[in-house]
């Protein structure tokens, strides 16, 4: 079920590019940027809503809360930075580099998270990064 969810987590991620880079021709891209974060604000807890569970934010715990907020504001760096990134370059190119964000997660996952490397890791890992720098060199 995990892999369902990721697969639609990519084909979202890439019309997230391409709709980003339509969307950003004639505006800021941090303003963009604000614009989009308000709808999925909306479109979250409307989630939430919709699921019922809205009392549950009160058992989030101290730890919890502050590993969402560094995540939060990691999410908003990464966004501020992909779309001004979108704005100056192609999409073709921008969101390749971006998921470098995969191999860099693989080795954080192993540093900071004691995930244990499999050679699926190493070998997709050094893929995806040897795929980003071809994207990046050989034009």
């Amino acid at each position: 079920m995990a892999v369902t969810y990721a697969l639609l987590s990519a084909v979202f991620a890439a019309l997230v590019a391409i709709f980003a880079k339509i969307g950003i021709k004639d505006v800021d891209s941090n303003l963009a940027v604000a614009i989009r974060t308000v709808i999925i604000v909306f479109f979250a807890w409307g989630i939430v809503l919709l699921q019922g569970n809205i009392g549950d934010v009160f058992k989030v715990t101290r730890h919890t809360m502050t590993f969402l907020v560094l995540s939060a504001l990691a999410t908003g760096f990464s966004w501020l930075f992909y779309y001004h990134a979108l704005q100056l370059g192609e999409a073709s190119t921008v969101a390749p580099i971006d998921k470098l964000s995969i191999a860099l997660t693989m080795v954080l996952a192993f540093i900071v998270l004691g995930e244990t490397p499999t050679l699926g890791n190493v070998v997709g890992g050094t893929l995806v990064t040897l795929g980003v720098l071809a994207t990046v060199f050989l034009k």
